[in-house]
């Protein structure tokens, strides 16, 4: 089973159509990966491939609650309110997010963290839309237990023993 982790630029097409811009042809990884889940062509940061296709819906569906972990920049500075809101959930039009992690960056007044639960499309630009707010900059930093780490954007590594073990148990 191979496992790799990805920094994906911003403007990468998280999808395996022969598109340009696509994140097969951006890895250009002698072995058939699969994306494991998607992040928006705006957003950059952690993604994970794999050759091995029953694991990507144990990581990615809703149900399992798995948490993948954000750096979000706004335009505007943040409001306790904001945070609170963003927090309990946010109706989004179709639906009500469930309730997340959030805090404020350290130093900053624009630059938050946040941890999801739920992966649903475009979740934390329309979260932070229906509250005023337009997102600048959205990095995945983390999923589960894999987390960015050094990995320059367009730059991707193997998961390590350790790493690859650790998620596995966590999908049983």
């Amino acid at each position: 089973m191979k496992i790799i982790a990805y920094n994906k630029p911003n403007a990468i097409i998280c999808t395996t159509e022969k598109i340009t811009g696509n994140i097969i042809e951006a890895i250009n990884h002698p072995e058939k990966l699969l994306p494991v889940g998607r992040l928006d062509k705006d957003s950059e940061g952690l993604i994970l491939l794999t050759d091995t296709g029953s694991i990507i819906n144990r990581i990615i569906h809703p149900e399992f609650e798995h948490e993948k972990e954000y750096i979000v920049t706004l335009n505007l500075p943040l409001r306790n309110q904001f945070l609170k809101e963003m927090a309990k959930g946010v109706d989004i039009g179709d639906v009500i997010t469930k309730p997340c992690l959030i805090k404020p960056e350290p130093g900053t007044r624009r630059v938050f963290r946040i941890v999801l639960k739920q992966g649903l499309n475009r979740q934390i630009r329309r979260m932070c839309n229906a509250l005023g707010y337009q997102v600048i900059k959205l990095e995945r930093v983390r999923i589960m237990n894999i987390k960015l780490g050094k990995l320059k954007p367009g730059e991707w590594r193997e998961l390590n023993e350790e790493e690859k073990n650790s998620l596995i148990s966590q999908l049983v």
